[in-house]
C-alpha cells in the first residue's frame, strides 16, 4: 500500500495528530508482468484478497464508488480517513510535499506508492518511475490511471533486479514503512546497494512527541512499558469485510531518526517542516550532498 505493507499510504490518518472514470478489471486477469520472479520475501508478504483492505478502498474510489478505511491501533483506538487524499492534485497537496518534489532527479523508486500520485506527477514532468506496492488492487489502480512501471513488491522484497535509483520517495509519512530501528537499519542498507553514490532518500514522518491527545501520550506510555519507541505504532486498515493483517508503522522525531541513521551509510541532510508534527527529511549518502538547495 503507500507502503502499508502494505503500509499506510500518502498519507495514512494521523494516529498521533491530527468522481472517477468507471473502469472494470477482474483480479483473475492481471498481468504477470506485475510479479516479481523468484522472490519467497514477496510470497510472504503478498496480501490474499480479504487482506487488501486499502487496496479495494483505492480500486472502489477509483470506480467512482463511495469509501473509506479505517485504521485500527493495538491499544483499541481508531480514525476515519477520506480516500481523496490520495487521489489529489499537486496543486492539492501541502506546501512541504510541493517542495520536496522539486528535489527529485535521475531515475525514482516510489516506495509503497499506494494509488500512485506522487508517481503519476514525476512520470508527467518527464522521470523515470517505478513504483512498488504490495497491495495487488494498488498496483491495479496506479496501471488504470496510467503509471507505466508499477510492480507488486513490498519494501522487504527490494533487491539489485529493480535496478539503480538517483532518489527514492517515502512520502506520505511512508519512511513509517521501516517500522522499527533494527528494520530500518537493515533495509537503509539494501537501498544503499540499490542507489547512486550522490542518491537522495525524500522521507516523510511525523514527530509523536509533537501532541497534547491524551489517547497517544498513554499509547506512548504503553509502547515504553513494552520496549517499543513511543512513536512504533501496530496498526491494520479496515474497510467493509477486508482486514489487514497487524504491521509495525514508525513514527520518528527528528532526533530519533538521525540516531536511526547512524551507521548506515546515511544521513540527514535538511528537514522541511510541514503542518503540525509532520517534516520531511531530505537523506543522502554519508558522503553525498543533497541537490537542489541549501544544506541546513
Amino acid at each position: 500500500m503507500k507502503g502499508t505493507h502494505a503500509a499506510i499510504r500518502s498519507s495514512p490518518p494521523m494516529l498521533h495528530s491530527p468522481k472517477q472514470q468507471q473502469h472494470h478489471t477482474s483480479k483473475e486477469g492481471m498481468s504477470e508482468s506485475y510479479y516479481p520472479s523468484k522472490n519467497s520475501i514477496f510470497r510472504q508478504s503478498m496480501l490474499k484478497d480479504m487482506q487488501d483492505a486499502q487496496g479495494h478502498v483505492f480500486y472502489d474510489y477509483f470506480k467512482g464508488e463511495e469509501s473509506y478505511e479505517i485504521v485500527e491501533r493495538d491499544d483499541g483506538y481508531f480514525d476515519y480517513g477520506n480516500p481523496a487524499l490520495y487521489f489529489a492534485q499537486y496543486n492539492d497537496w501541502p506546501e512541504a510535499e510541493r517542495k520536496a518534489m522539486k528535489r527529485a532527479r535521475g531515475r525514482v523508486l516510489d516506495i509503497g506508492c499506494g494509488a500512485g500520485r506522487h508517481s503519476l506527477y514525476l512520470q508527467e514532468q518527464g522521470f523515470d518511475v517505478v513504483g512498488i506496492d504490495n497491495s495487488l488492487l494498488a498496483v491495479e489502480t496506479c496501471k488504470l490511471r496510467g503509471l507505466r512501471d508499477v510492480r507488486l513488491l513490498p519494501i522487504n522484497g527490494i533487491s539489485p533486479e529493480l535496478g539503480v535509483f538517483e532518489t527514492v520517495l517515502m512520502l506520505g509519512n511512508n519512511f513509517g514503512l521501516f517500522g522499527s530501528i533494527d528494520g530500518g537499519r537493515r533495509l537503509l542498507r539494501r537501498l544503499e546497494r540499490i542507489t547512486s553514490a550522490d542518491a537522495t532518500i525524500i522521507g516523510e514522518t511525523l514527530d509523536p512527541h509533537n501532541t497534547v491527545v491524551p489517547e497517544h501520550l498513554e499509547y506512548h506510555k504503553f509502547n515504553k512499558r513494552r520496549g517499543r519507541l513511543p512513536g512504533q505504532v501496530r496498526i491494520r486498515v479496515r474497510y467493509k469485510k477486508y482486514v489487514t493483517p497487524w504491521f509495525d508503522y514508525l513514527f520518528v522525531s527528528k532526533e530519533e531518526m538521525l540516531g536511526l541513521l547512524k551507521g548506515t551509510g546515511w544521513k540527514a541532510k535538511e528537514f522541511m517542516d510541514g503542518e503540525g508534527p509532520i517534516y520531511i527529511a531530505m537523506i543522502a549518502k554519508s558522503n553525498g550532498e543533497v541537490p537542489g538547495g541549501p544544506v541546513t
